[in-house]
């Protein structure tokens, strides 16, 4: 790519590169070691969220600089950056899952605020733990400059006694603990042995999914997303990427042209296939938000309604990240759902070619067993499916990959925090056959919509995975598994039916038909409304506060601004 044969007449740059004006400006640029000529060309903003957090993002900044590589080779002039990341297998379980999805906003705006403070050309972005992808992806579509989205990859299994564990495993463990199945020793063994390796959780929780989702939506590479991170040729994807990037600037293909309403439903489409996160269910609007696209919920499960489940991967299946790469990768799984009409094969993504053009020389594996034919599925619908009725007006979201019993019924047991019902699940203060219900955990009410993996896996590692059922107006990690219901809408912090119900009330769930109803009258729970009250958080100051303040419903993503359907400039064409 030469890039004399790149204007800077439109692009942002010019405001900090250009002319006499802009000496000041020119001569910071010179005091980081640029040349004129390197001046002259693109910038482009390689943002990682590397951090030491987490193994999720400690290779992000050794990766940034493969990036960085590439785009100096194509002429162009690469200026890196970091964001934040808040970890969810780190923040998990206490009061700092709060931090978890107000990060994806911040991410997206601390990108977006860099990006214009600075005038940069592109984006590259790099990102590893759950929110920090969809965070990114969002900022590149707000933006809307050429970009390309790099997932840091996924970390290897662990090995505990001749079988592979995740994180999963050691969630699980400490249920098994509580009851006495496992030793103090063995859950030391299982804690020290499950995260072997820099990277994301190996299975397909919500970093795994989301990866797919880039993918599949255009904005990642093909093959980009599978690549465990400790494999050296994550380097050849992290330097294409970077050459890439300015083959797009030369074209102007914006990430508008490339996440559509045909891409978003493609992105719908791996994630059932996978029997991912149900956090798709929310990061998905949010991202078409960012394009001024109305994709919410429903639609998203509309997608999930007519999706084969293909895909083996844990925590409903039996395999991991790393295998279905090693068996063909994401674009093994996009193209047998492409050849069997499961996805719009028309779609722009960033290597200038159609999403079909892409899958023209991927064949099919036969000797491998991770993702079956899209005509021979695991089973028929999707491994998410979307419910709705009486108890979640605004729909809600339940995992059904490997689940065998698709409906419920039980008498509800109310807590108004993760923290009340995990005190009972360890104390084992519930009985089989009950709803446990969570309410006051949703984006507003929590603040923050925080993750009950902590009390799912406690109930798996006691054995009763299968013999209770749970809902929340907060959500569930991509690692939980079993009968847990989220995202019910309206949430209880605004007056939703899940703040009405009371100890006993019968709740009856069916993933078959998509209902979720409670036993009670619209005359009862008009009544019961009428003396609601709403109740005040412990965050009455700072972020979570400020973001409980703005931010929308998870119908729509849990966004905290108008987004592009408002947005009276777009910063590419400033």
């Amino acid at each position: 790519m030469d890039a004399k044969a790149i204007s800077k007449a439109k692009l942002p740059s010019r405001y900090v590169t250009v002319g006499p004006a802009r000496a000041p400006h020119r001569s910071y640029l010179y005091a980081m070691g640029l040349s004129a000529a390197e001046i002259a060309q693109p910038l482009v903003g390689v943002a990682s969220c590397w951090n030491e957090a987490a193994p999720c993002n400690i290779s992000l900044m050794r990766q940034a600089q493969v990036v960085k590589k590439g785009v100096a080779a194509a002429n162009g002039t690469p200026r890196e950056f970091c964001t934040i990341t808040v970890t969810d297998g780190i923040a998990m379980g206490h009061q700092g899952m709060k931090s978890s999805l107000v990060s994806r906003e911040v991410i997206a705006d601390s990108v977006e605020l860099t990006m214009r403070g600075h005038c940069y050309d592109a984006l590259v972005g790099l990102a590893g733990c759950d929110k920090s992808l969809p965070g990114m992806m969002m900022a590149m579509v707000r933006l809307n400059v050429p970009s390309i989205f790099i997932y840091g990859g996924s970390i290897l299994p662990g090995s505990y006694r001749g079988r592979q564990i995740t994180v999963q495993d050691v969630f699980e463990a400490v249920g098994q603990h509580s009851v006495g199945t496992i030793s103090d020793a063995e859950l030391l063994e299982i804690e020290q042995a499950a995260c072997p390796s820099a990277g994301s959780c190996g299975a397909q929780f919500t970093a795994n999914t989301m990866a797919t989702v880039a993918e599949a939506i255009g904005l990642a590479l093909p093959y980009s997303c599978g690549a465990p991170a400790p494999y050296e040729m994550r380097d050849r994807f992290n330097f294409a990427s970077g050459e890439k990037v300015m083959e797009l600037i030369a074209k102007n293909i914006r990430p508008r042209d490339i996440v559509t309403r045909k891409a978003l439903e493609n992105a719908a489409t791996v994630v059932s296939a996978t029997g991912g996160s149900t956090n798709a269910a929310l990061h998905l609007p949010a991202i078409a938000h960012e394009a001024g696209i109305k994709f919410d919920l429903f639609d998203v499960a509309a997608i999930f309604e007519k999706t084969p489940y293909i895909a083996d991967l844990k925590p409903g299946g039996k395999y991991v990240a790393k295998d279905m790469f090693e068996a063909g990768g994401i674009p093994l799984l996009m193209k047998t759902l492409l050849d069997h009409g499961y996805l719009h094969g028309d779609c722009m993504t960033v290597t200038g070619r159609t999403l079909a053009e892409n899958m023209e020389h991927v064949s099919w594996n036969d000797s491998q067993d991770v993702v079956r034919p899209a005509n021979r599925p695991i089973t028929k619908t999707g491994g998410v499916v979307g419910l709705k009725g009486n108890l979640a007006p605004e729909g809600a979201i339940v995992k059904v990959a490997g689940m065998s019993e698709l409906k419920f019924s039980g008498p509800a047991r109310c807590f108004d925090s993760e923290e009340e019902c995990f005190e009972a699940v360890t104390q084992r203060n519930y009985r089989e056959g009950e709803v446990l219900v969570i309410r006051y955990e949703g984006p507003r009410g929590g603040p923050g919509m925080r993750e009950m993996l902590s009390t799912t896996a406690a109930l798996y590692g006691q054995g009763m995975g299968g013999k209770v059922a749970l809902i929340t107006d907060g959500r569930f990690s991509g690692a939980t598994r079993g009968f847990c219901i989220g995202h019910v809408g309206p949430e209880a912090a605004v007056g939703g039916p899940i703040g009405l119900i009371k100890d006993g009330d019968v709740i009856s769930i069916d993933a078959v038909n998509g209902t979720i109803e409670v036993a009670l009258s619209d005359a009862e729970l008009a009544a019961r409304a009428k003396s609601w009250k709403a109740r005040k958080t412990d965050y009455q100051s700072g972020a979570i506060w400020k973001y409980a303040q703005t931010v929308g419903s998870a119908r729509d993503g849990a966004v905290t601004h108008p987004g592009a359907a408002k947005e009276t400039h777009c910063y590419a064409d400033i």
